[in-house]
């Protein structure tokens, strides 16, 4: 235990790396994936084989996106930006975030079913909230408003913020994309359907061009919290 506490900033910042090489790493990964996806000269079978690997690959990206808010706003508490996670806050910040992560792994296991796409539109609806309260937060910390505490060269902390808010709609679209895979083949199991093959083309293209915007965003993200250059 003493061992944690002496070294609380070093392994959460250590965890936080991890994190953010799952969040990059799993997109690139599910990205190549959705190639196969969408090949029609491959077998519906094969094409669903894929689809299941993407899954599988997505998981891990979705469980680094969640730990690295948590895990930057503990660090932040400890450097002394994030002031009312102090005492009992940061308890139910980690809370909070527990269950999200839960409900994230509850849609994976249960994807094939109507308990997962339940469990999963209701995770989608948690971010509008979150999304919007990062963004808000950032800007009033520009301000000097607070209730992050920023100042002249801490600035790089709630920009960080701001484009963490940024990467989370872009992920909201490409969660949006996934869902309708499955919901696409089904449709495809029940024989060959020109519309829906398109429909999956069209989307998984626009899937794509998303994922370039979400590397950038994802490099600048771990470019604010490695050089803090203002």
């Amino acid at each position: 235990m003493e061992f944690l506490t002496t070294n609380e900033l070093s392994i959460l910042r250590w965890v936080h790396i991890l994190a953010m090489v799952y969040w990059l790493g799993g997109e690139w990964g599910v990205f190549q994936t959705s190639y196969n996806v969408t090949n029609r000269e491959l077998s519906l079978e094969e094409r669903r084989r894929h689809m299941e690997t993407a899954y599988r690959i997505d998981i891990l990206a979705r469980t680094g996106i969640v730990l690295l808010l948590p895990l930057g706003l503990h660090m932040g508490k400890i450097y002394g930006f994030v002031p009312f996670l102090d005492g009992a806050g940061i308890w139910w910040m980690w809370l909070f975030f527990a269950v999200w992560l839960a409900m994230t792994w509850t849609a994976f296991i249960k994807r094939e079913t109507d308990i997962g796409v339940t469990v999963t539109r209701l995770e989608e609806w948690l971010r509008y909230p979150l999304i919007a309260a990062l963004f808000i937060v950032a800007f009033m910390a520009f301000g000097g408003s607070g209730p992050i505490m920023s100042g002249e060269g801490n600035h790089w902390y709630p920009a960080k913020i701001g484009l963490y808010a940024f990467a989370l709609c872009i992920g909201l679209f490409l969660r949006l994309v996934m869902r309708r895979w499955t919901a696409r083949f089904r449709i495809l199991a029940m024989g060959p359907d020109a519309a829906e093959e398109a429909a999956l083309e069209r989307e998984i293209g626009q899937a794509r061009f998303a994922a370039y915007i979400y590397w950038i965003t994802i490099s600048g993200v771990c470019f604010l919290g490695a050089v803090k250059p203002f």
